[in-house]
């Protein structure tokens, strides 16, 4: 081991050279900081690891596991409450078997942001904000008061307020180290910033040469009491960049063209690496927006390693000097700092010459879609299954009814927000606004970029054509962009063809709005020039938006502002002290100080309470899912299905099955908030698993999943009935997928959902990795059936399954049976990666495993 000076004295950090003696080069450096983690929290294991990894650069491969240890966890409100609603039901089980409650606390720092709960209710007009914002402390209190309970119950939990940020803008600017100081021991330690988060957008932080990755709140759960991620040595695919960027291509514009190439090459939980001369010519905002997206190229990283854009970044965003001069005398010391001619060794190579990206839009259906500016009206017709005509109400086939900038993707971004505010100051000053149908918003991710945007006077050019800031959060994104248009919502009711135009990262059916089935992401600035047409055209750049003197006509591409116009914008207005000022500022928000919460060990439940119920599968002792057994199809699904379509996030319809339930229990009908804020309550999220009316059920020709076939009386009803009825007969059921199934957000109850639907077993073409690790923490078995295999059961067939003895990608065996008697056997292996995931699968899931562990500790 090596000793550095630091301002706090002396420490020691692992000289990675010396740990992995001649060919540390070789090796990518996602797989050096692993390597650093092993050599300092479990060097034990270190003589195996390396040896596991000069394997891997051998064969660019491993069968091998490694156990990661993460420096902090980082969370949101909507992944937060139903992890401490497990924790304040694992404390009273413990409780309950005699133990003591308060052992159970976490073992590394947790920060919570609170962003994903404000819906944009209003708009265009003075005060949107504060009033969105007070809608939002009103709807959410209790689960607002669960969590500032556990800032007092749970030691090294820590909740930023509403209007503090998106979480992973607030990671970027304020919480991220780089390079950290840690005590361990009685020793000081140097070691790279690394952390796991609770949402799949958490590798944006590899922008600026952070490891993280994004997993479910159960994984997070044992995290938070001090068990390491075991994964499997990770396949590494490194992105070669030469060139860079032509004038007027935006890093939205990348991340696009980005998310569509690794997605043809079939990137499917690799860990991503980009490498080469192209990457030196990004700078950090840049990079952070790549690798944001890396859940929609399919990615669990878009890594980008340590280096003087690093730095830049940190300067600019207020990070001292005596802390930028240790990240790069810390990073080379270590052996992470990025050469823009090193080639190490990847499992496999994709190119990409930046001097190749246009200006993009994705959709209209999915985020790898990319489209030239001119196809998109052709693409979003064609979608549509029908030719484009005038509509009703006076509003178009094709009409745009949202243009939101929103999300962490493309506001964190200075040059983004600038591109924007230009594109508007030019609308202005012409006297252009967007068609009235057209709801706008601004929501962006840091309070520090609303004082960006009024020091430069963009703010008020923006406020003049209606995107005004609704709010620091989440919004439009996820799927709280509030009350359409009425003009538009009855448009779509009478068949007008109309999408979303967002900003974001995900443009599923349903996910922005439950009336909309079509969205197109887009930079910050085409958002705002798209508005003024109101409408997906083609050649839309060329489209006559004014007339000039002397009657010249002005084309929307002239509203465009020049790389030269942005970098002097950004480069007068942003002020690196701004950043804490802003964020401190937002900190103190009233509402959030003044609001009560308990300070006992065990959280008081309510039996009133329609957003926070105490869940049955957070007790020990409960019996796995595994065995030998026949299984009725409770579901049978297709391609693509999205966690947005397990479980939805958006407003719950008062007459949906979650509404009902609701309702009975006195909640008002016009206003049953979104299932995100429901999360807390398990009897409320059961009856909403399937409410996506584009989740189609093969079993009952297409139709909504949200209903499903009850097999041996062939009568239809509500999924959780029919799934409580087989429970009541003793039956087995499982759910089959296709291809990628749950993809999208990270979110648990996708998992806890099917769970509690007594499904037992998971069978798909292939599995997204984070709601596959979410199935195996529920206890619910993943199972892979080969592509090349025909499986389509129908009704009244069933499944014949042998899982009594799980490996780690083992065989299953698998057999479809008809009614006639025929059998038909099919190759299938199960989707698990580790012996730790194995051994969660037997002791019945994440949770009872957690709590055995703890009981056993305290007997």
């Amino acid at each position: 081991m090596r000793q550095i000076e630091t301002t706090q004295g002396t420490a020691r950090l692992v000289p990675l050279n010396e740990v992995f003696e001649g060919r540390l080069e070789r090796l990518p450096v996602v797989l050096r900081i692993l390597l650093e983690n092993v050599a300092r929290r479990d060097p034990g294991r270190l003589a195996a690891f390396v040896a596991a990894l000069n394997r891997w650069i051998d064969d660019g491969t491993s069968g091998g596991e490694v156990d990661f240890h993460p420096s902090r966890v980082l969370m949101h409100d909507t992944t937060c409450v139903p992890a401490l609603v497990d924790i304040a039901a694992m404390r009273d089980a413990i409780a309950e078997a005699g133990g003591d409650p308060s052992s159970l606390t976490p073992a590394l720092p947790v920060d919570v942001s609170v962003d994903h709960s404000v819906a944009v209710d209003w708009y265009g007009r003075p005060g949107a904000r504060e009033h969105n914002m007070r809608r939002e402390m009103d709807r959410n209190s209790e689960r607002y008061r669960l969590m500032k309970w556990a800032t007092t119950a749970l030691p090294g939990v820590r909740v930023h307020p509403p209007g503090t940020g998106i979480m992973h803008t607030l990671n970027l600017e304020q919480l991220a180290t780089v390079i950290r100081i840690e005590g361990r021991d009685g020793e000081r330690w140097v070691a790279p910033d690394t952390l796991i988060g609770t949402d799949s957008h958490t590798p944006m932080i590899n922008g600026i040469g952070v490891l993280a990755w994004g997993v479910g709140g159960l994984e997070a759960e044992s995290v938070l009491f001090g068990m390491p991620v075991t994964l499997r040595i990770p396949d590494v695919v490194g992105v070669h960049l030469t060139g860079r960027l032509k004038p007027g291509v935006l890093s939205t514009d990348l991340a696009l063209e980005v998310t569509h190439l690794l997605r043809r090459h079939g990137i499917a939980g690799e860990f991503v690496e980009f490498f080469g001369a192209g990457v030196s010519t990004l700078t950090g905002g840049d990079r952070a927006v790549v690798a944001n997206m890396a859940p929609e190229y399919g990615a669990s990283t878009g890594f980008f390693p340590i280096d003087t854009q690093t730095i830049a970044y940190l300067r600019e965003t207020g990070r001292s000097a005596e802390h930028c001069a240790l990240v790069e005398t810390a990073a080379r010391a270590l052996g992470l700092w990025f050469d823009p001619a090193a080639e190490p060794r990847y499992t496999r190579v994709v190119e990409l010459d930046l001097a190749n990206v246009t200006p993009l839009l994705a959709g209209p259906c999915r985020p790898q879609d990319k489209l030239p500016l001119d196809e998109a009206a052709r693409a979003l017709e064609a979608a549509s299954g029908q030719p484009f005509r005038q509509g009703t109400q006076g509003i178009p086939d094709g009409a745009i009814a949202i243009a939101a900038i929103t999300s962490c993707t493309n506001t964190s971004d200075r040059r983004l927000l600038a591109a924007a505010g230009l594109v508007a100051r030019k609308a202005r000053c012409l006297g252009l606004r967007p068609p009235t149908w057209v709801k706008t918003s601004l929501a962006p991710g840091s309070p520090s970029a609303e004082q960006f945007l009024s020091a430069s006077g963009l703010l008020a050019d923006l406020e003049a054509l209606g995107f005004g800031i609704v709010g620091h959060g989440c919004t439009t994104c996820i799927g709280n962009s509030g009350p359409l248009q009425p003009d538009m919502a009855e448009a779509i009711a009478g068949g007008t063809v109309a999408t979303a135009l967002l900003s974001g990262n995900r443009n599923f059916p349903g996910r922005v709005h439950p009336a909309l089935q079509f969205g197109f992401l887009a930079s910050p600035p085409l958002v705002v020039a798209l508005s003024l047409v109101g409408r997906i055209v083609p050649d839309p750049m060329n489209v006559e938006i004014a007339r000039g003197a002397g009657g010249t006509p002005i084309r929307l591409g002239e509203l465009l502002a020049s790389d030269a116009e942005i970098d002097a914008v950004v480069r007068q207005f942003s002020e690196p002290q701004a950043f804490r000022e802003a964020f401190a500022q937002a900190g103190q928000y009233e509402p959030w100080q003044q609001l009560d919460a308990p300070r006992s060990v065990r959280f008081p439940w309510s039996e009133t309470s329609t957003y926070l119920r105490r869940p049955p599968f957070a007790a020990a002792g409960q019996e796995n899912r595994l065995g030998a057994y026949t299984a009725h199809p409770l579901l049978v699904l297709g391609d693509d299905m999205t966690t947005d379509h397990i479980s939805p996030a958006g407003q719950i319809a008062a007459g949906s099955l979650a509404g009902q339930h609701l309702i009975e229990r006195g909640d008002p009908p016009a206003d049953l908030n979104v299932y995100a804020a429901r999360r807390g309550n398990w009897q409320a999220m059961v009856r909403g698993l399937f409410d996506n009316r584009t989740a189609a059920n093969v079993l009952i020709g297409g139709r909504p999943a949200s209903r499903t076939i009850h097999a041996p009386t062939l009568e239809e009803g509500p999924l959780w009935d029919v799934a409580e009825r087989y429970r009541a007969e003793g039956r087995s059921v499982v759910l089959v997928a296709g291809e990628r199934y749950g993809t999208g957000s990270s979110r648990d109850w996708a998992a806890k959902g099917v769970a509690l639907l007594g499904v037992r077993a998971v069978l798909a073409r292939s599995f997204e990795r984070i709601h596959r690790t979410n199935l195996v923490g529920m206890g619910v078995l993943p199972i892979v059936i080969d592509r090349a295999t025909p499986f389509s059961p129908g009704p009244t067939d069933r499944i014949e399954i042998d899982a009594t003895q799980v490996v780690p990608r083992g065989p299953i065996s698998v057999t479809l049976l008809r009614p006639d008697g025929t059998r038909q056997q099919l190759r299938a292996r199960a989707a698990v990666e580790t012996d730790r995931e194995a051994a969660i699968l037997v002791s019945g899931g994440m949770i009872p495993a957690i709590l055995s562990a703890r009981l056993r500790r305290q007997a």
